[in-house]
Order: structure tokens, then C-alpha cells, then sequence
């Protein structure tokens, strides 16, 4: 009697528990394959053209998931419909782009640990915004991070072997995360909409303005558009980084969060630089030294950052990497 009371008592906490692990795992796969598998398409279909295709299938993927809430979201995108296009272009717009282009010229490693840093911009940003001044001790851990970050750009070794194109793609992917980190403190702006709402509504506000931009560039002869072959040779890729990493990395991402709070969520960010190199050395792309001791300093870094943000009081803000 009495062992059948205790594990009642601990069925309700070990499973949410065991819930939200497993969604912030599944979260950093989603994110660290979405590197691997845009890495060869972008071969193929470029970065701009790559952004619309990609958000064009997450709106719809949203709109889905939106729809059987009845009229309730669309009366939320209607009152904040403009705000929501702004927001989304920063987070998918301008994040997704310069991560393709980054991604396009760098490589996956690179891109994983330069976008793990959200969290640490973050900080740095609600200092410069807010003046938030972060703790002394928390601000060691970003320099930390920066320099983990320009060990794995090469920044720090011989002038002659940087390779300018493989820089100048690290640079816009760092540029990027501002967009994302934007994104996300926009999110505390609007505490009405949960993350299912405030995730699709932006992706569905801001497609006109992803389509008006791509194809009215492509008019124009500054963007090119993939050929109909391209689009059936590539089909599954697309569908997948639209589908996986866009929606579904972001929900289980938001789930975990909810279950086990941002903390807890945002040290899992610090996984994806990892589940990246594990995920290229096992495709037979092993990195080298300096990418390896770089990571290792950037996730060092961040995890010394978590364990210190966690002695402080919680926010209410949330940071995510799709």
C-alpha cells in the first residue's frame, strides 16, 4: 500500500519532467540538422529564394495548427497584424536570410555556435536597451563566448590563413542572431498570444512581405529563383527544413520551456554547436582541431552563463534558434 501511494505521488512530477527533456532534445536535433541538410540545397536553390520557400511552408504548417482554434487567432492578427509582420521579419526575415547566407559561404559548424550565443546576446542587448547591466561575472562568461567565437571564425590565427569567405559568412550569421534576439523580446510585448499563436501569426503576417521582397528582387534580376527541375530534385529537402527545424523544432522547443522553464531551455541551446559536429563527423565531415577547441569554449562559456543567470531571477523572456 504504501510503495503503490509513493509512486503515485511521483508520477505527476517525473513525467512532465521526463516530457520536457525529451522535447528540448528532439528541439536541438531538429535545429542541428536544419544546418546539415539546407548546407548542399543551398547549392542548388539561394539564400533569399531558400528564406520564402521555407517560410512560405511553415506559414501554411501554422495556419494548420492555428485552425482549429476557430476565429480567436485571426481576430489576434487582425489587432496586432502590423506589429506581428515587423517581429516576424526580424525573426524569420532577416535571421533566416543571413543564416542561409552565413550558411551558404561558412559551414555548419560555424553557424550552430555562432547562433548558440542568443542567450549571451540577449544579455548584452537588454544592457544596451533596457540598461540592464548584467553581473560582472555574467559578463565574463559572454567575453568568453566572444572568444570562443573568433577561435572557431579563425580570427585568432595566422592573418594569411583566414579564409575571407568563410569570415564574411560567420559575420552574417552573427548579425543574424540580432534579428532572432529581437524577435524574441517581442514576444513579452504581446503575453496574449502563447507560443503556438505568437510563432505562426508572425510566420502567416510576414509572408506577404517575404513574397513581395523575393519575388518582386527576382523581377528585377537581383535574386534568383530555382528552375521547376530544381524544385522536384530538392523537394524533400525543402519540405523538411520548412516542416522539422521551422515548426516542430519550435514548439518542442517552447514545450520543454514551459514544462521546465527558460533556464533549463536555454542551456539546451548550448547542445546544438555539439549535436552539429557529432552529426557532421558521423556524415564523414569531422571538424578540425580549431573548430573542436573553439566549440568547446563557446558551450563552456554558455553553460557558465546558464548556471549563473540561474541564481538570478527567472524572466519571463525566452530565446529560440530556428
Amino acid at each position: 500500500m504504501h510503495t503503490s501511494s509513493s509512486s503515485s505521488s511521483l508520477r505527476p512530477t517525473a513525467s512532465p519532467r521526463a516530457l520536457g527533456l525529451a522535447a528540448l532534445v528532439l528541439a536541438g536535433l531538429t535545429w542541428a540538422s536544419l544546418y546539415l541538410v539546407a548546407k548542399p540545397l543551398l547549392g542548388q536553390v539561394r539564400p533569399a529564394a531558400f528564406t520564402l520557400i521555407r517560410y512560405s511552408i511553415a506559414a501554411l504548417v501554422y495556419a494548420a495548427l492555428l485552425l482549429p482554434r476557430g476565429a480567436a487567432p485571426w481576430r489576434q492578427l487582425r489587432r496586432h497584424g502590423p506589429r506581428l509582420a515587423l517581429l516576424g521579419l526580424l525573426g524569420y526575415g532577416f535571421f533566416g536570410l543571413m543564416l542561409l547566407l552565413g550558411l551558404a559561404l561558412s559551414n555548419p559548424a560555424h553557424g550552430a555556435t555562432l547562433v548558440a550565443t542568443a542567450p549571451i546576446t540577449t544579455q548584452l542587448l537588454r544592457w544596451a536597451l533596457d540598461g540592464q547591466r548584467p553581473a560582472p561575472a555574467l559578463l565574463g562568461s559572454s567575453l568568453l563566448a566572444l572568444l570562443g567565437v573568433a577561435i572557431v571564425a579563425g580570427l585568432l590565427g595566422q592573418a594569411a590563413a583566414l579564409d575571407a569567405r568563410m569570415l564574411l559568412g560567420d559575420l552574417l550569421t552573427l548579425a543574424g542572431t540580432l534579428g532572432w534576439v529581437l524577435y524574441t523580446r517581442g514576444a513579452a510585448r504581446l503575453p496574449e498570444l502563447d507560443p503556438l499563436a505568437y510563432s505562426g501569426l508572425s510566420a502567416i503576417a510576414v509572408w506577404p512581405l517575404l513574397a513581395l521582397a523575393v519575388l518582386g528582387a527576382a523581377a528585377l534580376g537581383l535574386v534568383e529563383l530555382p528552375s521547376a527541375a530544381q524544385l522536384r530534385a530538392h523537394w524533400a529537402g525543402l519540405l523538411y527544413v520548412g516542416i522539422v527545424p521551422s515548426v516542430l523544432g519550435v514548439l518542442a522547443y517552447m514545450l520543454g520551456v514551459r514544462l521546465l522553464g527558460a533556464v533549463t531551455g536555454t542551456a539546451f541551446l548550448n547542445l546544438i554547436p555539439v549535436l552539429v559536429l557529432a552529426l557532421s563527423a558521423l556524415l564523414g565531415q569531422p571538424p578540425s582541431g580549431r573548430e573542436l577547441l573553439g566549440g568547446a569554449v563557446v558551450v563552456a562559456a554558455l553553460l557558465l552563463h546558464s548556471a549563473l543567470g540561474q541564481r538570478r531571477p527567472a524572466t519571463a523572456v525566452t530565446t529560440t534558434t530556428s
